[in-house]
């Protein structure tokens, strides 16, 4: 069992959601966002699932790139080891190409792979020392194909992180370090709530459980929830651009 998780990005959407579900299986937790109120909030909901429970909470914005391996190791020191880490923070701000919002969009390219590479980093250095561990890095369904719009950075991040997942998963290959990519279909959270339709959207708590059950069997990949997207993967890699125009 994966005793002790962190989870980055834990204040609100699919990271608390995440952190709850962990909270029922009987996990330890390590819970890190920039929202210091969020997360004590989130920490007495997991105490009342189960008090016996060890739940740390520490702020942390993801784009100071020091204070994430500081995080990080100060975690690892407190819980004795990090058995999961789980790479979640992130953003969906931005606009169309060349539309006048480029800092916008820039914000996104920064916090979506620069700030992920940092927390794989600094999670990688954990495990190699220990010589265990389970990286867990959130992708998206989108990363498969361009998108247009608000989704057209964010798609092409989520792109670069599951390259970046797998070139981690070939370098530590047949070692009892693992690297899990969850590629979530349309969930409801904070980063999507001004979206009013998507295709197979689901809520928030059905979203996270399916996302808990993916990550505890540790695949290399998964596409949640199972149904539509583990089939919908192989549409979306041959869809004609009409297609993703109306997904996006």
């Amino acid at each position: 069992m994966r005793r002790n998780i962190l989870i980055t990005g834990a204040s609100s959407g699919l990271g608390r959601g995440m952190a709850l579900e962990f909270a029922k299986n009987g996990h330890n937790l390590a819970l890190c966002a920039r929202r210091e109120e969020h997360l004590i909030s989130l920490k007495q909901e997991c105490l009342a699932i189960d008090r016996t429970l060890k739940i740390s909470i520490r702020t942390l914005d993801v784009n100071d790139h020091d204070a994430v391996f500081e995080t990080f190791k100060a975690f690892a020191s407190q819980f004795n080891a990090l058995d999961r880490i789980i790479v979640n923070a992130g953003m969906g701000k931005g606009a169309s190409i060349g539309t006048g919002h480029f800092e916008a969009n820039k914000e996104t390219a920064t916090t979506n792979f620069l700030a992920a590479l940092a927390q794989c980093e600094a999670a990688m250095e954990i495990f190699r020392k220990q010589n265990h561990g389970h990286l867990v890095t959130i992708s998206s369904i989108s990363s498969l194909r361009g998108f247009r719009r608000a989704l057209t950075v964010y798609a092409a991040t989520k792109a670069a992180l599951s390259s970046l997942s797998e070139g981690i998963r070939i370098d530590v290959m047949d070692t009892p370090i693992k690297v899990t990519t969850v590629h979530p279909g349309f969930i409801r959270s904070a980063i999507n709530e001004k979206v009013k339709k998507a295709p197979f959207m689901v809520d928030t708590q059905t979203g996270c459980k399916a996302l808990v059950r993916a990550i505890q069997r540790e695949p290399a990949n998964a596409f949640v929830p199972v149904w539509p997207w583990a089939v919908m993967r192989y549409v979306l890699r041959v869809a004609p651009l009409s297609w993703l125009a109306r997904m996006s």
